[in-house]
C-alpha cells in the first residue's frame, strides 16, 4: 500500500481520530495496535474502545482513557513472528 499522510487529534485524552490507518493489528482496552503509513502506532490507555474504523479511507476513532501514544516500526512485525514461533512450538 503506498505510504498516506496521517493526522492525529487527541482530545481531551480521551478520544482520538486519526487518519492513515491501513491495518489493526491487535487490540484490547490497555492497548491497541495500529499499522499506519509511516509505521506502527501503539495506542495505551484504559477502557479503550474503536468506536469507528474505515480501512477504505483509513480513518479511525478510538474512545477511552489514552496514556501513551507511539511510534515503531518493527511491533507488528515481531508480534506476527512471534505467534508463528509458538504456533510451530506447539506442532513439535
Amino acid at each position: 500500500m503506498p505510504q498516506q499522510d496521517q493526522e492525529l487529534t487527541l482530545t481531551n485524552r480521551e478520544s482520538l481520530r486519526t487518519t492513515g490507518v491501513q491495518q489493526v493489528v491487535s487490540f484490547d482496552e490497555q492497548e491497541i495496535v495500529l499499522e499506519t503509513g509511516i509505521g506502527n502506532l501503539v495506542l495505551k490507555g484504559d477502557g479503550m474502545h474503536i468506536t469507528h474504523l474505515d480501512l477504505a479511507s483509513g480513518e479511525l476513532i478510538v474512545e477511552g482513557l489514552i496514556t501513551s501514544l507511539g511510534f515503531s516500526e518493527q511491533r507488528g512485525k515481531k508480534i506476527k513472528a512471534k505467534g508463528k514461533n509458538i504456533l510451530q512450538r506447539l506442532i513439535k
